[in-house]
């Protein structure tokens, strides 16, 4: 959410000074609380008339922060934590819940292997990134226990042309370059005037290169996307999208072997912050395509039906040795589980959706209706060999290859199959019930069938075939009531259903075969303010969230699950914004949580009323910038995170931290930008998340950048 302005009709010389004054007024009163709040529903409606908590994070706020990666996009949400492992992902702690737990979307679409494939890219080719805190299954399917995040691409328009561009510098050797241009197609001239344009075509590239902040971690990156728009006739329309997506990481840095204190605090040994114990052959690598068809037609002026087909495919392979740990004399690092890895996916799916505004008993009501189907295919090629491996050296820098473990070789066995076939129906409404008063409510009936394939040996823990469909429904009610203009309050009750273990499409036999889909409900009160001259806004949310029949993965056991039993979380939010002078902006979110594994068992060990692994009890982000001159401006950003526990158990913890950042930018002309960016600006060692009891991921160090943007 952003008081950004809102694009208005050429002024008169004599009225240009007025006309400016009087644009600032009127954008800062419909933004942000009177924009729409995609994400958090399908409907036609503002984020003062949804009675949830979203955040939408827009394509100014991004270059504004000069967001790099579709995780630093998601310090704007209050309350998340996110960090990013090479074999986590995009790893996300949200009101309490995390990993599969939140639901992580590209245009919409669940891929259902977000621990994954939601891993940061270059945020170029996104128009903006929507966040729902709480269960929000009804919206998206199986899954969004603790939230749900929606990363949007840009697409060709037909109201304008544009073309932009960025080039930047940083340290580490880190070069990015991207551009994206939208040009409209046919029209022509009326009058001196362009007319309605019939086509639009928009082209984004991004290129970005860096040796890594951790030794010889060497990344390439290349996104791209092409979208045509055609208006087909005056009332349809079709938009053809197809985007692309490879990244090639060397030897990736895994993470940092960690000491204990007496205390149980997990830290690292000096002068190993920025030390790779990766084997040097070490690699990550990734392909992602995107072909997607989006038609919409307005059957009349209340009336819309929209479409969307769309193929994703996925190759990913990893060759690393990933843990360390220190031997007894801290003399050297001993490295052990070494992993091939190769996931090979493809989703097919159609979704069909009705909007219509009519009323309902006089009043004026809106609703969606639809049906969701889709196919996900995965297929997983692991060669893992677990034991130890050698010892080098602290410091060292001959890695190694992966080849010199016994076992090693580059091949590629399948080892499972999984198929998941998902059938939905969804329906979602708003309608007026007076001049101060709103009810919008969803409801989603899921039917999922999981088909796993064996392609090893088969046993009876471990079958040639397992068939299981699970059904489910879920939904949200809520209450809105204008207090005042631009002053709502909400009462809202949401349910969401998770998959057991977490994710179907890697599923085992032995994660699903003793359980159902996992339950859970939300109750949250909220508030939402926009100042009348729009130079302030805050939103407020408290919400109690409880999940039942959990089941994970066994610690102890790899390939085992445990009946988790329940886990719940209750919190606070606030996001805020103040304008208190016209030059000076200030911009915010605090969140507070409790979380607790209410029914957990490890063994014969129970960790009721423990607090869950990487889950911090507060989280804190803060920006302020100054306009001092019409050409420049500075700013400054904090990030605080609370100490964590790393282990279930509670006995293990990483340190909280704080981390400042500043900025410094020049306009010399209206549309370029040059900035100067410092992140980090203490070079402060934190733990980002903590693996496991002798490792940790540690955050990026100080760096310095140096950036240009253009736009015409």
């Amino acid at each position: 959410m952003t008081l950004t302005a809102q694009a208005q009709s050429a002024p008169t010389d004599q009225q240009k000074q007025a006309v400016t004054l009087d644009q600032i007024q009127v954008s800062a009163q419909r933004l942000p609380l009177q924009s729409p709040a995609s994400g958090g529903t399908r409907l036609d409606a503002s984020l003062l008339q949804t009675p949830a908590s979203v955040m939408v994070i827009d394509r100014q706020l991004l270059d504004a922060r000069s967001v790099r990666t579709t995780q630093e996009a998601l310090y704007a949400v209050p309350g998340l934590v996110v960090a990013s492992p090479p074999g986590h992902g995009n790893t996300i702690s949200y009101r309490g819940f995390s990993g599969s737990q939140i639901s992580q979307l590209f245009n919409g679409i669940d891929v259902q292997y977000a621990a994954i494939a939601a891993r940061p890219v270059d945020a170029w080719m996104y128009e903006r990134v929507e966040a729902i805190g709480g269960p929000s299954t009804f919206l998206y399917g199986a899954g969004a226990m603790g939230g749900s995040i929606n990363y949007v691409t840009r697409l060709a328009r037909l109201d304008r042309d544009s073309l932009d561009g960025m080039a930047s510098v940083a340290s580490d050797d880190t070069v990015v370059v991207a551009a994206g241009i939208n040009k409209r197609l046919g029209g022509g001239q009326r009058g001196g005037q362009q007319g309605d344009a019939r086509n639009a075509l928009r082209a984004d590239i991004s290129y970005s290169s860096s040796d890594g902040w951790a030794d010889n971690n060497d990344r390439e990156s290349l996104t791209t996307a092409l979208s045509l728009a055609s208006a087909l006739s005056d009332n349809l329309t079709h938009t053809l999208a197809v985007e692309y997506q490879h990244e090639d990481s060397a030897r990736p840095y895994w993470g940092t072997p960690a000491l204990l204190s007496d205390s149980g605090k997990l830290q690292v040994l000096p002068g190993t912050e920025t030390d790779n114990y990766n084997v040097g052959d070490g690699y990550y690598k990734q392909d992602v395509t995107w072909l997607r068809s989006l038609l919409e037609w307005r059957a009349s002026e209340r009336s819309t039906v929209r479409n969307t087909a769309y193929y994703y495919d996925a190759l990913r392979d990893y060759r690393n040795v990933e843990s360390y740990r220190f031997n007894s004399e801290l003399s050297a690092v001993i490295r052990s589980d070494a992993l091939l890895q190769r996931h090979d996916q493809q989703l097919f799916g159609n979704k069909l959706e009705w909007s219509y505004q009519g009323q309902i008993a006089g009043r004026s009501s809106q609703s969606n209706l639809g049906l969701d189907l889709s196919y996900n295919r995965q297929t997983r090629f692991p060669l893992s060999l677990p034991d130890d491996f050698d010892e080098v050296p602290i410091g060292a820098v001959t890695p190694g290859s992966f080849f010199d473990v016994p076992g090693a070789a580059q091949v590629f066995n399948p080892q499972r199959t999984n198929r998941v076939h998902t059938q939905a129906l969804f329906a979602e409404n708003l309608t007026e019930l007076g001049q101060q008063w709103s009810l919008m409510s969803a409801l989603r009936h899921d039917w999922i069938s999981l088909n796993l394939e064996n392609h090893q040996t088969a046993s009876a823990r471990n079958p040639a075939r397992y068939q299981h469909d699970y059904s489910t429904a879920t939904g949200r009610i809520a209450i809105n009531r204008m207090l005042a203009p631009g002053w709502a309050m909400y009462l809202q009750y949401a349910t969401a259903a998770d998959p057991p273990a977490g994710v179907l499409s890697t599923a085992s036999f032995s994660s699903v075969q003793d359980f159902d889909l996992t339950r859970g409900r939300q109750f949250e009160l909220g508030s939402k303010w926009q100042s009348a001259d729009g130079r302030a806004w805050l939103t407020l949310a408290l919400y109690d969230i409880s999940r039942e029949n959990l089941a994970i993965s066994d610690p102890d056991n790899p390939g085992q699950t445990l009946p988790v039993g329940k886990q719940s979380s209750w919190g606070a939010e606030a996001a805020f914004a103040w304008q208190p002078l016209s030059q000076l902006s200030l911009q915010g979110n605090l969140a507070w949580v409790d979380a607790s594994l209410d029914e957990f068992y490890s063994g014969n060990v129970s960790y009721a009323g423990n607090q869950p692994a990487n889950t911090p009890d507060t989280v804190a982000n803060l920006w302020l910038d100054y306009q001092w001159q019409p050409r420049w401006s500075a700013g400054l950003d904090l990030r605080s995170v609370a100490s964590r526990y790393a282990d279930n158990a509670n006995t293990l913890t990483s340190a909280g931290y704080t981390v400042w950042g500043a900025n410094l930018r020049f306009t010399p002309q209206p549309g370029t930008e040059l900035a100067l960016r410092l992140r980090n600006l203490g070079d402060k060692t934190y733990v980002a998340y903590a693996l496991n009891a002798n490792m940790v991921y540690l955050g990026e160090p100080r760096t310095l950048e140096l950036s240009w943007r253009q736009s015409f």
